[in-house]
């Protein structure tokens, strides 16, 4: 979660390229298709696209939330109004917060207050000797919590819900499926009590995710998996029957594969609770006996003889 001092200098709307009366339907739509442009699985290296990416999930993180949209549009007003600027009590405010805007939103709770409310949120817990200080009996909301949880693989991809014992209290948490390693899942009203009547901060959920031994994750919802094939199913082509996450499907192998061709199966990744399933990512990996016995040794040699393309002419030695 972006520290909100940054709303007094970042444009959120702007962000995500819609206008300040967006639904939250195009606020979503705007995010999928940035998210997926500059996801850093996509863009391997390039700072650039990763911080491009932090700033588009900041920015969905605040106007997806009706609560917090509605504090961040107060917050404009006033910067537009020049009642506050991007400097505003600046030093040693903002409660921090999580820099790489992976957090999923799992609950919800009603409306926070007023404008007087909003300076208590900004500045009045983590704001030691920071800017302006609400007063000392304005309602001021708790501190938020972090905790981790570790996952299967299986259970990331299809949700699950745990309970876990946090501050002498047991909290379930509803796990979405898709849930990604390092992702948060923000748990609405379950982090430090409010001072003066103010409510209770959230509790953030860092998902650790262990590996699985057939299938991999690339970007946001598609699958991969490595499936070896013989030299013949290389160069003559064929059908290959692989695994999928409910039951295997027959993939067609193209004649002249190489080791590390790709082909795509629509629709058998990663299905979430919003959107349509991801792929499935079939690389396909040639296997060479290590031993052959010796009517395979003389049939491999009558192929070499056979052949006479060489794979080396480019290289020019």
């Amino acid at each position: 979660m972006a520290p909100q001092r940054e709303w007094f200098e970042k444009d959120y709307y702007a962000v995500l390229g819609v206008p300040l009366t967006a639904s939250e339907k195009d606020i979503a739509r705007a995010y999928r298709k940035l998210a997926k442009q500059y996801h850093p699985d996509a863009n391997p290296g390039d700072k650039e696209a990763e911080e491009r990416f932090k700033d588009v999930s900041a920015a969905y993180e605040v106007l997806d939330d009706p609560e917090r949209r509605k504090e961040y549009d107060q917050v404009r007003e006033m910067v537009a109004s020049g009642v506050a600027g991007p400097g505003f009590g600046r030093p040693g405010s903002g409660p921090g917060g999580f820099g790489d805007g992976r957090t999923i939103f799992v609950d919800d709770v009603g409306d926070l207050g007023d404008f007087g409310d909003i300076f208590g949120g900004l500045f009045g817990r983590g704001g030691r000797g920071g800017g302006r200080r609400a007063r000392a009996d304005m309602p001021m909301r708790g501190p938020d919590y972090e905790t981790e949880i570790t996952l299967d693989f299986m259970e990331a991809v299809h949700g699950v819900m745990r309970e876990l014992s946090f501050d002498d209290r047991n909290v379930k948490v509803r796990i979405p499926p898709g849930v990604a390693d390092g992702q948060r899942i923000r748990v609405k009203g379950r982090g430090g009590p409010g001072e003066n009547g103010g409510p209770p901060g959230d509790l953030y959920v860092v998902v650790r995710v262990r590996p699985h031994p057939i299938f991999g994750r690339k970007g946001d919802d598609d699958l991969t998996v490595t499936v070896p094939i013989t030299f013949a199913e290389a160069a003559l082509g064929g059908t290959a029957r692989v695994p999928t996450l409910t039951e295997p499907v027959t993939v067609k192998i193209p004649p002249g594969t190489q080791s590390g061709k790709t082909v795509r199966v629509r629709g058998r990744g990663i299905e979430k609770t919003k959107g349509s399933p991801g792929d499935l990512l079939v690389t396909f990996e040639v296997v060479v006996p290590e031993k052959l016995s010796e009517a395979e040794r003389k049939a491999v040699a009558a192929l070499g003889d056979t052949l006479k393309a060489n794979p080396r002419e480019h290289l020019g030695v």
